[in-house]
């Protein structure tokens, strides 16, 4: 399976903010949406950046609240992994597992076309197993008959 198939069954929306908002205005994003990244973008369908909760922690940590004032851009991840759409799933997961990483945009053609979380990634693969599971133990049971 490749990220193309995934994006035809989630859908390729992507929620995105702008470098230049605050970093509390992306509070309010992920809170709204109920995730846990965004991709950081000038809207031009490029990605500078990517920021996740984890990014919001660390600067929490390491600035205090003050960070929240302070544009998107200051904390977020500027060196983004990605992806296409036929890159394969197992390798997808792969290189997030490595990479310690939840979240990676899907471009083409260098545009942002959709974005794959882990918990996408893991869906589908349990899906594959249930499928698979469900097609031998089918098979069993008309080779028992």
């Amino acid at each position: 399976m490749h990220v193309s198939d995934l994006l035809g069954i989630k859908g390729n929306s992507v929620v995105s903010v702008s470098p230049e908002d605050d970093v509390r205005t992306l509070l309010a994003v992920l809170a709204d949406h109920h995730i846990g990244a965004v991709v950081v973008s000038a809207g031009d369908g490029l990605v500078d950046g990517i920021v996740s909760e984890r990014d919001i922690v660390r600067a929490l940590a390491s600035y205090d609240v003050s960070i929240l004032s302070e544009p998107v851009s200051a904390i977020m991840t500027s060196e983004v992994q990605t992806c296409t759409p036929d890159t394969d799933l197992e390798e997808l997961s792969r290189v997030m597992t490595t990479g310690r990483f939840r979240h990676v945009p899907v471009l083409a053609d260098g545009r942002l076309v959709g974005i794959v979380s882990i918990g996408d990634v893991v869906k589908s693969r349990i899906t594959e197993l249930e499928v698979e599971r469900d097609s031998l133990s089918s098979y069993i049971t008309k080779a028992a008959t």
